[in-house]
């Protein structure tokens, strides 16, 4: 078992230290018959990658297709009729 991979067996034996040693280390990759199946990160490194650092806005207007050409056309047909 390597710093960063660990078996699942040996993961659920040894959960605290897998925690700690993502909080420590970093993240820890837990296998399940030798392919990854999760990652275990620190509180610290969730939150860093999942903030939002803009707004949905600022987000579109800094899209790389922005200037690009690309057209998007809205189907001008009437909703369809359903029957409740």
């Amino acid at each position: 078992m390597s710093a960063e991979n660990w078996p699942i067996a040996e993961a659920k034996a040894h959960f605290s230290r897998l925690v700690e040693q993502a909080v420590t280390e970093g993240p820890q990759t837990v296998t399940r018959n030798g392919r990854p199946t999760a990652v275990v990160v620190s509180v610290q490194e969730w939150e860093r990658k999942t903030r939002r650092t803009d707004d949905l806005a600022t987000f579109f207007a800094s899209s790389p297709l922005r200037g690009s050409g690309l057209t998007v056309e809205r189907d001008t047909d009437p909703p369809r009729e359903i029957d409740l």
